[in-house]
C-alpha cells in the first residue's frame, strides 16, 4: 500500500512540475542561440581582454550620434546643440527662461549657414531627406508613407493623414514653433533631435516659409 501511495505522489509531483508556464515561444523553436547568444553584457568582466573589460574605446574617426556632443543643459538627449549654439531661443526654440517661441528664425542662425540663401538651400536638401516622405514634396501632406497607405478601395490601413504644412494655422505658427515641433515631435510624429542637427532643424523651417510663400505668390492650391 505504501508503495502505491509513493508511486501515487511521485506521479502527482511529476505532473504539477510539468505544468510549466505562460510563454510567448512557439511549441519548437529552432536555433536556440538566436534567444541566448554568446555575447557581453555592459560592465560585465572579460575574460579575454587583457585589461578585463568588455567594454571597450570606440574606433578611431567614430562619429558622435549627437554632433557636437550632448548639451550639458539638457541632458536628458531631447535636443543636441552644433555650431557653440547654447542659447535657448537658439536650442529650444523659445526666449530665455520664457515659454514664449520666438518668431522668426535668429539672426546669429542665418549668419553662421552664410545667408538666408545658402540656409534654404540647405533646408531644402534636408527636407528631401526627412520630410518629403510624410509631408510630400510641396508640403501638402500627401508623401508616400500615407499615398501607400491608400488604396483603390479605400485606405489599406488606418493611417492618419500628416500635417499640411500650408494650412492657414501651420503659416501663422512662431518660427520658434514649427522648429520644436521639428526636434520634439507632435502626436503621431516623431522628434527628430537625434537625427537633424540644430542648424539644420532651422535651415528646413526657412525651406518650409519658402515653399509657403511660394504657393501665396502663386496663388497655387497644392
Amino acid at each position: 500500500m505504501s508503495r502505491a501511495l509513493s508511486i501515487a505522489a511521485s506521479l502527482a509531483v511529476f505532473v504539477v512540475g510539468c505544468r510549466g508556464e505562460v510563454s510567448t515561444d512557439a511549441p519548437i523553436t529552432p536555433l536556440r542561440n538566436m534567444h541566448f547568444q554568446q555575447r557581453y553584457n555592459s560592465q560585465a568582466h572579460s575574460a579575454f581582454y587583457g585589461d578585463g573589460r568588455t567594454m571597450r574605446n570606440p574606433p578611431e574617426g567614430t562619429v558622435a550620434r549627437f554632433p557636437g556632443g550632448a548639451n550639458v543643459q539638457y541632458a536628458d538627449f531631447t535636443v543636441g546643440h552644433d555650431e557653440s549654439f547654447l542659447e535657448d531661443d537658439i536650442t529650444l526654440g523659445h526666449e530665455t527662461d520664457s515659454p514664449a517661441y520666438v518668431m522668426t528664425i535668429p539672426d546669429r542662425v542665418t549668419q553662421a549657414a552664410g545667408g538666408l540663401d545658402a540656409m534654404v538651400r540647405r533646408g531644402q536638401q534636408r527636407y528631401g531627406i526627412y520630410c518629403t516622405p510624410c509631408h510630400g514634396g510641396v508640403g501638402d501632406g500627401r508623401g508616400l508613407v500615407y499615398l501607400r497607405s491608400q488604396g483603390p478601395d479605400g485606405p489599406r490601413y488606418a493611417y492618419p493623414q500628416p500635417a499640411n504644412l500650408h494650412d492657414d494655422r501651420i503659416r501663422h505658427i512662431p518660427d520658434g514653433q514649427l522648429y520644436a515641433t521639428i526636434a520634439n515631435g507632435v502626436r503621431n510624429m516623431p522628434g527628430y533631435a537625434a537625427q537633424i542637427p540644430v542648424s539644420d532643424r532651422w535651415a528646413i523651417v526657412s525651406y518650409v516659409r519658402a515653399l509657403q510663400l511660394s504657393q501665396i505668390n502663386t496663388g497655387a492650391t497644392p
